[in-house]
């Protein structure tokens, strides 16, 4: 039985060394990595909610073609 703990015990603590090391290692570029990932992801969550608010038939949409038709006939 006390190998056994020992053993534990020593797994544990290889294993919490390990990742330690790892993590001082690889800790600042996985930090960027997730923060890049965050930003991509919010510029296109950003970009898919614009687009779908300029989507044909909406109110903006609409908007636009009507000041660009004004456009258009106050500059022939």
């Amino acid at each position: 039985m006390g190998k056994a703990v020992a053993f534990l015990v020593a797994l544990i603590a290889g294993v919490i060394v390990v990742g330690w090391v790892v993590s001082s290692l690889l800790g600042p570029a996985l930090f960027y990595l997730i923060v890049g990932a965050l930003a991509i992801g919010g510029g296109y969550y950003l970009y898919a909610k614009a687009k779908k608010s300029i989507a044909p038939g909406t109110r903006t949409q609409r908007r636009i073609e009507a000041a660009a038709k004004t456009y258009r006939m106050r500059n022939r």
